[in-house]
């Protein structure tokens, strides 16, 4: 192949698979049908771990997990709720801007179809059908979420021990506890958290690894 062709071809292949601006996404586009099943390998800074999810366990969340993913919403995002023997919580950008334009870009419920188990990881919800980009992994088993309606969509393959090294010393927000408050978050983004916890992991980057179809 000449080198010229080479590179158009690999120009070409970089612009299909370019993210698209986190504040201007195409509604239709969030809805897209993903794989079956992927990994996401998320390199943090306390190391990396790999999640595969499954279509088959939360549709609607695995898509839009993929489409989060394939977009790089969750570079750079921090650990900001990290609750010993409980759960590691993230998923609210550092960019106040993007996050509030994905505050009201909610989704519909999947059914529950497996447990809250160790290493398994579930949409946060403010309610019935208020998912959006918050995802949590359960450090221990959190069954009684179940009937709560938090679906599993995905599980810890590789790197669980990164997981539970991740930062926790701050403990759950107010009121129960010390840590980031999400109202905060939201209005300060990360010039809040690097000011006032500075302890807390971030996602360095999140790349989906391997797809099934």
């Amino acid at each position: 192949m000449r080198p010229l062709l080479a590179c158009l071809l690999a120009a070409a292949l970089a612009a299909c698979h370019r993210p698209v601006p986190l504040t201007t996404p195409n509604p239709g586009s969030l809805d897209a049908v993903g794989p079956d099943s992927f990994t996401v390998r998320f390199t943090t800074t306390r190391g990396a771990f790999d999640l595969k999810v499954h279509r088959d366990w939360s549709p609607r969340g695995a898509d839009r997990i993929h489409w989060l993913v394939s977009n790089r919403y969750y570079d750079g995002v921090r650990f900001f709720r990290a609750v010993p023997n409980f759960v590691v919580q993230f998923g609210m950008h550092g960019d106040t801007t993007v996050n509030r334009m994905w505050r009201d870009r909610r989704f519909a419920d999947d059914t529950v179809k497996r447990g809250n188990v160790r290493g398994t990881l579930s949409f946060a919800t403010g309610g019935a059908n208020t998912r959006t980009t918050q995802l949590f992994i359960n450090l221990k088993d959190n069954q009684r979420l179940d009937a709560m309606g938090f679906s599993v969509v995905a599980q810890v393959v590789a790197g669980m021990a990164v997981v539970d090294s991740l930062y926790q010393g701050y403990g759950d927000g107010p009121p129960r506890g010390k840590g980031p408050g999400q109202d905060r978050i939201a209005k300060e983004g990360e010039a809040y958290l690097a000011r006032e916890f500075p302890k807390l992991d971030k996602v360095l980057t999140a790349r989906v690894v391997q797809r099934w179809r």
